[in-house]
């Protein structure tokens, strides 16, 4: 395990866009790492990409949410040809479950506060 410390990505200054990926691994690998690595690459590419946070529980669901300034950067990302080749390929091999879903974000709050950076004058203004 290491011991690099994870936190969520800040939260965007609205409006934006979250796409929701919920997995449930197969047991095969297969270039999995890999090809997960090079499409890591590449969504930072595509503009308005502005980040992502995931998760994997130790039953092996995993929860990946991407973060887009608009609905073009997200239609750009599902459309891009390597994306899609790695898309088909998961289904057929890597995924048991999948389900997907993308929906307009609010700024979301942590322990009670925004997960942005700025002072607390800047923050109150925003709600």
């Amino acid at each position: 395990m290491s011991d690099q410390r994870v936190v969520p990505v800040a939260a965007h200054e609205p409006p934006y866009y979250a796409v929701v990926f919920t997995s449930l691994r197969t047991e095969a690998d297969g270039g999995y790492g890999e090809t997960a690595q090079r499409m890591g690459e590449l969504v930072k590419e595509v503009p308005g990409f502005l980040g992502e946070d995931s998760a994997r529980t130790p039953g092996g669901l995993s929860v990946t949410v991407a973060y887009f300034r608009d609905l073009a950067g997200i239609e750009e990302w599902r459309n891009h040809a390597e994306h899609r080749a790695a898309k088909a390929y998961g289904r057929e091999h890597w995924y048991e479950r999948y389900a997907h879903s993308q929906g307009r974000a609010q700024p979301r709050l942590r322990a009670g506060r925004r997960m942005t950076e700025g002072s607390e004058a800047d923050e109150a203004r925003r709600f």
